[in-house]
């Protein structure tokens, strides 16, 4: 970040660098901040599911389908909502699935409620293999699917991608003019709105905000993850609405603006039905008949009828013991 001598924030600088060598291995940082949200994502649903009984780590069997379907269906939603890149005069159709192309998956070209649409996909069919409640997991995923965007819009900073529109506000986000997403006829120094910035303050309040409801009115048969469609989406709609990257234009709206009001109306359709269909708790997280009971050895000493049958000392066994009375012994 840029300060002045009086050491107010003036500007955001975008990083240098978008990538680094490990040996012969180039590592793309977008890329990582997808991974480590995932990751910490896997292992904070891990730990709602299993205080609540569920075996622990079955999160990882639901993530071995959901996080290919998510990505898988987070690239079909950015092709076809960017048809422009891929077909028509001049475009190289192949880039859809050529690894080294400008929209190759590492470098972005991938959409958030895609990977909602094939993640919900991939945890319904890993909830099917599990036992594990869809409603169960996808509210005990919320609060971590909200901190794995937080982070991964850290990648759109790297990559110098998915800006607002020019602003002189002493956060606005540095831009070099070479960049291919630089708008034409702007001067050099512009500064643009930092909407990655924006997208990770709020689901990081987010987080917050989910994890207190959750717990403050016990909001469980898929009404937290309601919430978390309404709080991401209503924010997504703002975002969208001052992003200046290429859209497809749908009754004057961007089609991410259409995706995000779809979410919250999604999202408060949810809390509605739910919340008259089940009046009372879930009795577990999972469903009849698949229940999880940990395999625990006894151990003999732990437990109320624990009997003696060890050999006593040598002298002992056969001398009886007399029983004294108290009034014996005075």
């Amino acid at each position: 970040m840029t300060f002045s001598l009086a050491g107010v924030l003036t500007s955001i600088p975008s990083p240098p660098i978008s990538d680094f060598q490990i040996g012969p291995f180039p590592l793309r940082i977008y890329a990582l901040c997808i991974i480590v949200g995932i990751v910490l994502a896997a292992v904070m649903t891990n730990r709602r599911l299993t205080v609540r009984g569920a075996e622990p780590w079955a999160v990882i069997d639901i993530c071995i389908i959901a996080v290919p379907l998510a990505i898988i269906g987070a690239r079909i939603y950015h092709v076809a909502t960017h048809p422009g890149f891929y077909f028509g005069a001049g475009a190289n159709t192949w880039n859809v699935f050529q690894t080294g192309s400008v929209w190759a998956i590492w470098e972005g070209g991938i959409a958030i409620y895609g990977a909602l649409i094939g993640g919900a996909v991939g945890a319904w069919l890993g909830c099917k293999w599990t036992g594990i409640r869809f409603s169960a997991f996808a509210d005990a995923l919320a609060p971590g699917m909200l901190l794995a965007q937080a982070i991964g819009r850290l990648g759109n900073w790297f990559n110098q991608e998915l800006f607002g529109l020019p602003t002189d506000l002493p956060w606005g986000l540095e831009i070099p003019s070479t960049n291919a997403a630089f708008p034409p006829g702007l001067p050099d120094g512009t500064l643009f709105h930092p909407t990655f910035l924006y997208e990770i303050v709020w689901n990081a309040l987010g987080v917050v905000v989910l994890l207190w409801a959750g717990r403050r009115f016990v909001l469980q048969w898929g009404r937290l993850f309601a919430l978390y469609l309404v709080w991401y989406s209503a924010g997504r709609i703002v975002w969208e609405s001052i992003r200046i990257d290429p859209s497809e234009i749908i009754l004057g709206l961007r089609t991410n603006v259409w995706a995000a009001i779809i979410g919250v109306v999604l999202g408060l359709a949810i809390l509605l039905v739910q919340r008259r269909r089940h009046l009372g708790l879930e009795p577990s997280p999972y469903v009849p008949g698949r229940e999880w009971t940990p395999e625990r050895a006894v151990e003999s000493q732990d437990t109320d009828d624990f009997v003696d049958v060890s050999e006593p000392p040598a002298g002992e066994a056969d001398t009886p013991k007399s029983v004294t009375s108290p009034q014996a012994q005075q």
